[in-house]
């Protein structure tokens, strides 16, 4: 299992690292939300990100959420074909937060 690992490349700018996956997420990422805070806009770069499942997708909309609950900008960059289809599958993938995706 690669670990999951959320690291600030600069202001505002994140790299997500590790496995999106049931196995990878646990409590401790669902908590650690605290890099919302306190930014206009965030950019989370997941180009590397090896597998990914339904709870890589669910942990993005919760950032989502959190993002509208502080009034942060949140785009996703290099979003792994995998994660993609799965937000393909309700149209997610056609929102704001996908617009930024190479």
């Amino acid at each position: 299992m690669a670990v999951l690992t959320l690291s600030e490349l600069a202001p505002g700018h994140y790299a997500v690292t590790g496995n999106l996956t049931f196995a990878s997420i646990d409590r401790q990422s669902l908590k650690s939300f605290k890099f919302l805070k306190g930014m206009d806009s965030i950019c989370i770069d997941l180009a590397q990100v090896g597998t990914t499942d339904s709870a890589g997708l669910a942990l993005m909309i919760e950032w989502i959420k959190q993002s509208r609950a502080s009034r942060v900008r949140l785009t996703f960059k290099n979003v792994p074909a995998q994660l993609l289809a799965l937000a393909k599958l309700s149209g997610f993938d056609e929102t704001e937060y996908f617009a930024n995706r190479g």
